[in-house]
């Protein structure tokens, strides 16, 4: 059985347990990292020296790094599926896995934390401003990708929509003016219903 560990209000840890769930691959979820610990264990260093979630066990085959876990996971038990054939299918999945990682994720960061993790009289209000600012032409961006298109690369739902979704949920999810996305909310809207998510993605964030 796949082990995973990680805890479920980590956009990271949400994307492979997402992922996981579209596969309807058996796994257990042991609870680390935040409120309940475990990192700094020399277990779990042996792991991840990063001593960051998440964490997979495929057999013995240990993998750290959300994004490549999504990839993993995508190529050994959903080829055809959430691993397209089309290599520049593929592709085009596997580069908006990179832009959410190194783009939307970190744009957003800031405003996350600040609005949701951070007491009101603490907040950085420059920083929360300039993160929604790029966070937002971030999802301009995105609006755009999407215009004509089901799914991130194309007609078929696959690896690429997860972390997109992850970080489109916490977007929708904090409480800031947002222009008008009718694309993106169609898109966001059907990666919603799929069952998958059910119990993943949940509001109000945290």
């Amino acid at each position: 059985m796949l082990k995973i560990w990680g805890r479920l209000n980590s956009v990271n840890v949400q994307k492979v347990v997402w992922a996981v769930r579209e596969l309807a691959l058996p796994h257990a979820l042991t609870e680390a990292g935040g409120p309940f610990g475990g990192l700094d264990t020399p277990e779990y260093g042996r792991m991840n020296p990063n001593r960051r979630v998440p964490v997979i066990d495929d057999g013995g085959f240990v993998l750290w790094e959300s994004n490549a876990i999504v990839r993993y996971l995508a190529a050994r038990y959903g080829a055809g599926a959430l691993w397209p054939a089309d290599p520049c299918v593929r592709a085009d999945a596997d580069r908006w896995m990179d832009w959410q990682t190194t783009e939307w994720q970190p744009a957003q960061g800031p405003a996350f934390l600040g609005l949701i993790r951070t007491p009101e009289a603490q907040r950085d209000s420059a920083a929360i401003a300039a993160a929604v600012k790029r966070s937002t032409a971030c999802a301009l961006l995105l609006e755009q990708a999407l215009r004509g298109r089901d799914f991130i690369a194309g007609s078929q739902f696959t690896m690429g929509d997860i972390p997109l979704g992850c970080a489109a949920h916490r977007w929708f999810g904090l409480p800031i003016e947002r222009p008008e996305t009718p694309h993106l909310a169609a898109w966001y809207r059907r990666l919603m219903m799929r069952p998958a998510v059910q119990g993943v993605l949940t509001l109000p964030l945290s």
